[in-house]
């Protein structure tokens, strides 16, 4: 039972070698597949057949050797496992939903788009369905949302509507899929390092203000989200005399709020770079007033702020590079 046993997890490792070997190069031989694993070619050509059974694999061109038999390549499929990637984004003051089905490459084979007055569950879940129906391979559904879910709950953000909505239950009882759900700042803040790798290893925050929500904040360090209890690290809209965020707020109230927020993250956490995202005033205004805030108020170190132009694109990159990592788990996790 036991030689059973490890020669079960044996060739699980080794079918996990020769995934992770094709995801990476796409398409080789067996020669050279078994090169590359160091495993021999009689192993190669049984890990090759299962994998090519699975439909993780499909054959392609004949490859011609010096003098000797051709030999058949194969190519990896990346859409043999899809994710869907969701996010619910303010814009203009209007609810903007995105659905992307991305494959294991990260390419992007269909993106649908629409804007609501409202938040509207039963809006969300019929692009859903759509997806899944036109796209059978979705194994994973990836959820940025303006807030945190406990235990697939969404107890804070800054969308009543999403409250205790119970939307991520909904989807998985009717779709039968696992959903990950992440708080969007967290998700702008980690796309943001991914795309910059010097500061993977560094202490890196980024702060969204949306134009008529709570603003919030994502914190990077050393390469990982600090999620805190309940994942509530960063709920910056409670902190001590934080104004109503949802109220008309002119350029001086705002331009104030910004800079005393930076202050109190640089007090607490002194990050190397705090990353900004707004759009409610113009990037010089803000240079300004940041500027003279620090004569006002002397502090030992400041970090370096930076200032994106768009929340969407971090936000973006960020989701999709998460919900690949737990898609690609989720393969390697498969039985044999």
């Amino acid at each position: 039972m036991m030689r059973k046993a490890n020669a079960k997890l044996m060739k699980h490792i080794n079918l996990n070698n020769v995934r992770e070997v094709m995801q990476q190069i796409e398409t080789a031989t067996k020669p050279q597949l078994a090169s590359l694993t160091k495993l021999s070619v009689v192993t190669i050509n049984a890990l090759v057949k299962e994998l090519y059974n699975r439909g993780e694999l499909f054959e392609d061109k004949v490859v011609p050797s010096n003098g000797g038999r051709p030999a058949q390549a194969y190519r990896y499929n990346y859409n043999y496992r899809l994710a869907l990637v969701l996010y619910i984004q303010e814009m203009k003051g209007e609810e903007l939903i995105s659905a992307t089905v991305i494959n294991l490459e990260n390419e992007v084979l269909s993106k649908e788009e629409c804007i609501l007055p409202v938040l509207d569950k039963q809006h969300i879940l019929q692009l859903i369905k759509q997806c899944v129906t036109s796209y059978p391979s979705i194994h994973r559904i990836g959820i940025g949302i303006p807030g945190q879910a406990v235990d697939g709950d969404i107890t804070v953000s800054s969308h009543d509507e999403l409250i205790n909505s119970r939307l991520i239950q909904d989807i998985q009882s009717e779709f039968g899929l696992k959903v990950l759900v992440e708080n969007d700042v967290n998700a702008a803040i980690s796309g943001y390092c991914i795309q910059h790798e010097e500061m993977k290893e560094q202490c890196v925050t980024g702060i969204y203000f949306p134009n008529r929500y709570p603003p919030g904040l994502g914190i990077m360090l050393n390469g990982q989200i600090m999620q805190g209890k309940n994942g509530m690290s960063g709920e910056i809209k409670y902190l001590p005399s934080a104004p109503n965020w949802k109220a008309k707020m002119n350029d001086d109230e705002f331009l104030l709020q910004v800079c005393q927020i930076i202050q109190t993250i640089n007090a607490i956490v002194a990050p190397h770079q705090i990353v900004i995202y707004q759009e409610r005033v113009e990037i010089e205004q803000l240079e300004a007033a940041w500027k003279q805030y620090q004569m006002e108020h002397p502090m030992p170190t400041f970090p370096e702020v930076v200032y994106q132009g768009t929340f969407q694109k971090d936000f973006d990159a960020g989701l999709r590079w998460m919900i690949l990592q737990e898609l690609r788990e989720t393969i390697l996790e498969e039985s044999i």
